[in-house]
């Protein structure tokens, strides 16, 4: 045999002499390699660029040596440095218009190419957050609730909301890096979270608040105008008082619907240009900010002349008088005053005066003494009080004689509603939405995972500290009855904020407004689009004509719907009404992010790896918690009506159309839920990100019934933690009639193995006639409905090659092949019994990914999966991946790394470069041996064959020989020659099977390998050397598992190349996928 050589002529299958091996890959014949199904062809295609692709060029079909051992599966399991470009590119698709599991066949080559996504954390999150945070409540209610609260429970209030909306930007935060967040903002979390159901309910929740809010922020917007801008546009005037009130709001009803109207009209014209208006609003709210911290340091210095009036200690409205005396000197003349008249019958001095006037003196003390002035100790204590209460300082003198049913109609400041803790927190807490903001656009950021978190948490932040210091600043400058005077009513009708900011109270004013305005219209901008991503996912089948809209996709028919029910909020006209019930939206939907997040964290789904890691499964809870007690502090019965509807859009999603059927008594109800549970989960193959292993472990029993490899259960559990469906699965041969006792004897032993591997699952024993059917009944009817295997775990037959019976390697081929047929994942792992117990703890180490084909990212999932068990926990993860002679290798680590981030996996990445050597003698003689020991098995097994049949034969003859000799006259002479025939026989049989065997043996000797099973050895010989380089100190070393031969001629050659493959690995995990994406980039 030739040791040393450099050029061989070799055939190939066809017989046809094929070029030298040392020359270009190109020429090399690879006809035979085109066109080609892989095993178990008939996988579903996927709607993904990543697998079972083909729409890829043609032009970058393989050709080479360097990974011939996969080339019969390129069709379905293409190249992965064909492939990572397009992977990594794949995030960069337009959000929100459809899912990303959803073809777009009809665009074809339509599509205009998308400018990628530009924005970063602070143009993009930061700034959003904080426009939809500060807003109406900061400038029109937060000095009346500091005033009337007090500063330490104003504190508490700001405290609670701000809790509340931090804890829940945490569980937003870790949902939001989940993956990428299409357009629909926390409708598309939680839905995508907790399923349709959830999803709906509190989608439409969050659809009416944000409606709601529109409605508060317009009669934010009324209210600025006709109470401190323009008081004189009012349309109804009060002559009375007590009439101010009704006055006020049927003013605020009118000018609200104009208001909507033209706002609506401005949506559906021009929504682009309400975008473009965004800073500009944007920049009122820093400004009318920045001036209120400019006036409060002014009044350390210089404090503004703001007076206010008081008649004894009660507080005057300063509207329909100039002076605050009740007599004064004109030419030396002494005369009543304006304010006289507005007590007395006339302006005489012996007119009927209100007896409380006249026992009291009127003074004046400054509204805004300033940040030194100790009014901070005044203000510290809450002064709540019911509907018509006087607003009163008690450190001023007050002498009785008071008529409270007289004084409704005088010119005192009273309460225009009754005041309480719970009314305020849920008058407060639309001041700190807007949290979302950020996730609603991420499919305009630069960086989506790492900017929402940020940005959001950053601006939470922020508003908070603008809060608490508004709250002791207000407390610390203004005077209380000021404070508590709702619409300045005391300071000549001017805003109270306005009082304290720098350079004048119209900064104030106008920012103010023009926030307010802007707030209304995004607020009108984005209900109706959260209406219509509702509408067009189908799940609430009346909702799906406001699906539809203009050409350019605007949503016509949900704006009529979002403005007719904001009109509902402005009837009601008071901002301290409608405030309450879009809390309660709001914290409904803040609930149920919290849920969402707790829940994913308990279940650990394989799909939850947010990027943002500073979540805990408690700190949801508590949020959950938090938001569930302030919708009932905010309003009880409010609460109460909003989990009411809720729960009727729940319901009426969970059972339209369904038929609902009762048992009796509880196992009739649990049996039923059970098999409701089973029909639902049959309905649709589980989505990618639901996609877990399901696995049919395949064990085998010695002799004694008795487990061979119980580290398999071991890593199944490591594998799985309890999550997910596990059957253990066992072949017995025989019937079952004779094998019961033996397979119930099985199944106890490997149920107690279960028991002391912590495995949990079911276990299943199957009596076949032989092992390879047996093996795959198990895997076409293991399970039940939707409760389904998807995986099926094995252990490499190490002793293959020692084996006598070949039927043992042909049966772990033909799995190989039945589980490709069934699109079900396969996992073969090497040297199982040295993989760790449960008890173990890994140190420091690697699990190494050897990424060579793409077939639906399982190599990715294990990894992560493996290191949530505290066996694997501290070892990290490393992607090798392998690249050609053509392949940009930089650009290939690069992509690689933009995949992995947005699948939030932490991996090391390496390229190992594959050139396309020239293939080696060592390669062409292992190759050689490896036919040439086919070939002697076949003739030995061809050998042995004919030996029992010719065996049989004799015997057979001889039997029916010595029956005739029995039976006829011993006088026939020449019948006893029989036994030197057989002699003969036996003799001249000897003589032609040497001859053959030697002939045999000479064409053995003579032969020449085939070109493709060179090409495969020398795959498996380079790659082996790589991986041996690279991983062999790892942990672990997974690797993509090629597919057997179509022709099962080859399948001892199948099993030589991975033998090869696999030389100097210690603990091996073979993977094969299952024909579909098990992996995605979004949440």
């Amino acid at each position: 045999m030739p040791t040393n050589f450099t050029v061989v002529p070799v055939k190939d299958s066809s017989g046809k002499a094929s070029e030298r091996i040392e020359e270009d890959d190109g020429d090399e014949n690879d006809e035979s390699r085109e066109n080609e199904d892989a095993a178990g062809d008939g996988v579903p295609k996927e709607n993904s660029p990543f697998i079972n692709n083909t729409d890829n060029d043609k032009s970058s079909s393989y050709d080479g040596t360097n990974m011939a051992l996969f080339e019969e599966e390129m069709d379905s399991n293409p190249m992965v440095s064909s492939l990572l470009d397009k992977l990594a590119n794949y995030t960069n698709l337009t959000q929100g218009a459809q899912e990303h599991e959803e073809a777009d066949d009809d665009e074809g080559s339509k599509k205009k190419a998308v400018k990628s996504p530009q924005m970063g954390t602070f143009m993009g999150v930061y700034l959003p957050c904080l426009q939809n945070i500060l807003g109406v409540i900061l400038f029109l209610r937060l000095t009346w609730i500091v005033g009337t609260a007090g500063i330490l429970e104003s504190l508490a209030i700001v405290g609670l909301c701000c809790s509340c909306t931090m804890l829940t930007a945490i569980s937003m935060s870790a949902i939001a890096t989940n993956g990428v967040v299409p357009a629909g903002g926390s409708y598309y979390m939680i839905s995508r979270s907790l399923g349709p159901e959830f999803g709906g309910a509190v989608g439409l929740c969050f659809y009416l608040g944000t409606t709601f809010a529109g409605s508060m922020y317009i009669l934010g917007t009324i209210e600025i105008l006709l109470t401190y801008i323009v008081p004189k546009a009012a349309i109804f005037v009060a002559e009375k008082k007590e009439d101010q009130g009704d006055a006020l709001l049927n003013n605020m009803r009118v000018y609200g619907t104009c208001c909507l109207t033209l706002m609506s009209v401005v949506v559906f014209v021009g929504v682009k240009y309400v975008n473009k208006l965004a800073l500009v609003f944007l920049a009122c709210v820093i400004l009318s900010i920045l001036a209120i911290y400019a006036g409060v340091i002014k009044t350390i210095f210089e404090p503004p002349d703001f007076p206010v009036c008081m008649l004894g200690n009660r507080t005057l409205q300063n509207h329909n008088f100039d002076k605050c005396l009740k007599m004064d000197m004109v030419g030396n003349v002494t005369a009543t005053t304006q304010l006289w008249k507005l007590f007395c019958k006339g302006p005489d001095f012996n007119a009927t005066c209100n007896e409380y006037f006249l026992n009291n003196n009127v003074t004046q003390i400054q509204g805004i003494p300033g940040l030194t002035s100790g009014v901070i100790s005044e203000n510290m204590w809450s002064v709540y009080g019911p509907l018509g209460m006087l607003v009163e300082n008690k450190k001023l003198p007050s002498v009785g004689g008071s008529d409270p049913t007289q004084d409704i109609y005088l010119p005192y400041v009273v309460n225009d509603i009754a005041s309480f803790f719970t009314l305020l927190v849920g008058i407060y807490f639309p001041s700190v939405t807007g949290i979302m903001a950020g996730s609603n656009r991420s499919g305009d950021l630069r960086d989506a995972q790492r900017s929402i978190p940020v940005g959001t948490i950053l601006a939470i932040f922020t508003t908070s500290v603008i809060y608490f210091t508004c709250v002791v600043l207000f407390g610390a400058c203004i005077e209380g009855v000021l404070l508590r005077d709702k619409f300045g009513d005391s300071v000549k009708g001017n805003l109270v904020i306005g009082t304290l900011s720098w350079p004048s109270p119209w900064v104030i004013v106008i920012g103010s407004f023009f926030s307010c305005c802007g707030a209304g219209l995004q607020s009108l901008t984005g209900a109706p689009r959260l209406l219509q991503a509702i509408a067009r996912d189908g799940i609430v089948p009346f909702l799906q004509v406001f699906g539809h809209g203009k050409a350019n996709g605007e949503p016509t028919w949900a704006l009529l719907l979002t403005a007719g029910i904001c009109e509902i909020g402005i009837l009601i006209a008071s901002l301290d009404a409608v405030a309450p019930i879009l809390s309660m939206f709001f914290l409904m939907c803040y609930l149920f992010v919290n849920l969402a997040c707790a829940v994913q964290t308990l279940l650990r789904t394989p799909n939850w790896r947010p990027r943002f890691k500073y979540y805990h499964w408690a700190l949801s809870f508590l949020g959950m918690s938090l938001c569930l007690a302030l919708m009932f502090i905010s309003s009880w019965y409010y609460a109460i009506v909003a989990m009411v509807i809720a729960g009727c859009i729940y319901k009426y999603i969970e059972y339209r159309g369904a038929e609902k059927e009762w048992g009796d008594g509880i196992r009739g109800l649990s049996l039923n839920a059970a098999r409701f549970a089973l029909i639902r989960l049959e309905e649709a193959p589980p989505h990618t990100k639901n996609w877990r292993p399901q696995c049919l472990v395949l064990l085998n029993l010695d002799s004694d019934q008795v487990v061979k490899h119980p580290r398999l259960l071991s890593f199944t559990s490591q594998l799985k933690a309890g999550k997910g469906l596990t059957i253990v699965g066992n072949v017995l041969e025989g019937t079952f009639l004779t094998k019961e006792a033996e397979a119930k004897k099985a199944e106890q032993n490997i149920k107690s193995s279960m028991t002391a591997e912590r495995t949990k699952g079911f276990c299943h024993v199957v009596v076949s006639s032989n092992l390879r059917d047996g093996v795959s009944h198990l895997i076409q009817s293991a399970g039940l409905g939707g409760m389904k295997h998807n995986t099926v775990l094995m252990a490499w037959p190490g002793n293959w090659k020692q084996s006598n019976d070949p039927q043992s390697w042909r049966n772990f081929i033909e799995t190989v092949r039945e589980t490709t047929s069934a699109h079900q994942a396969l996992l073969v792992a090497k040297n199982v019994d040295s993989f760790p117990a449960n008890q173990e703890r890994l140190g420091e180490g690697t699990i190494d990914v050897w990424w060579v084909v793409h077939d639906g990212g399982l190599l990715m999932l294990l990894p992560f999966l493996l290191r949530q068990h505290k066996v694997w926990r501290k070892c990290k993860m490393r992607i090798f991946t392998v690249a050609q002679m053509d392949d940009n290798s930089i650009q290939m680590k690069k992509d690689l790394q933009t995949f992995l981030y947005h699948l939030r996996l932490n991996a090391e990445v390496e390229v190992v470069e594959m050139h396309d050597n020239d293939i080696s003698a060592f390669t062409y003689e292992k190759t050689l041996v490896m036919e040439q020991r086919s070939q002697m098995l076949k003739q030995m097994q061809l050998s042995k064959t004919e030996r029992e049949r010719e065996a049989q034969l004799i015997h057979d003859r001889n039997t029916a020989s010595r029956a005739s000799m029995n039976d006829k006259s011993e006088a026939v002479p020449d019948r006893v020659h029989m036994t030197w025939t057989k002699e003969k026989l036996f003799t001249e049989r000897n003589r032609n099977r040497e001859c053959n065997s030697n002939v045999a043996m000479r064409d053995l000797f003579n032969m020449k390998p085939n070109q493709t099973n060179v090409r495969r050895m020398h795959t498996a010989i380079k790659l082996n050397e790589v991986v041996v380089n690279k991983s062999q100190g790892a942990h672990l070393v997974l690797l993509n598992m090629p597919g057997p031969p179509k022709n099962r001629g080859g399948d001892e050659n199948y099993m030589e190349f991975l033998e090869v493959l696999l030389e100097g690995l210690n603990r091996v995990l073979l993977v094969r996928g299952g024909g579909r994406e098990v992996i995605t980039i979004y949440s």
